[in-house]
């Protein structure tokens, strides 16, 4: 339906037609860099929590925790990037994700905020990204001074493969 000879008065009253979506998500720093993961898949955001260790485990994973009553395993994303051990000043925070079925912490440096983005600005994640984010990542963003990086879940937790690797 064209509104182009409607008078400004009717088209007021009109609904807007969006043709853009927005795509929401919670936001994280992991060194320095900020990532993203859609809002729909996050279960929890949590402060430092008492993580115990499991023998065997692939070296990105930091462990179990209990959230209310449910054992959690605990992942450590800078570890699971390469990424320097974060100083130990700093704490922790976790974000904690369903992945079929089993819920998940992804330890990160801090959590940010619930950003609302339109998907018209998603762009395919760059050929020059560095290659282990490029291997987790989904997409990006190019914020005004940063580069939001989409975590694609699915890829960060294949843990059995990169440990065969």
């Amino acid at each position: 339906m064209s509104t182009n000879n409607l008078p400004a008065k009717v088209k007021s009253n009109l609904p807007v037609e969006t043709d853009v979506e927005n795509r929401e998500f919670v936001t994280m720093i992991i060194d320095g860099q900020m990532f993203g993961i859609p809002v729909l898949q996050v279960q929890d955001v949590l402060g430092p929590q008492k993580i115990t260790r499991v023998p065997l485990a692939p070296k990105e994973v930091a462990g179990s925790l209990n959230l209310r009553g449910r054992i959690v395993t605990a992942i450590d994303v800078r570890v699971r990037l390469n990424l320097p051990p974060r100083s130990d000043s700093g704490e922790s925070m976790s974000v904690v994700v369903d992945h079929s079925g089993e819920f998940y912490s992804l330890i990160v440096d801090q959590v940010g905020e619930v950003m609302s983005l339109s998907a018209s600005d998603y762009e395919k994640t760059p050929a020059t990204l560095d290659e282990r984010w490029r291997e987790i990542s989904d997409g990006v963003y190019r914020l005004k001074d940063v580069l939001l990086i989409v975590l694609d879940v699915k890829r960060l937790l294949r843990l059995e493969e990169v440990a065969a690797a």
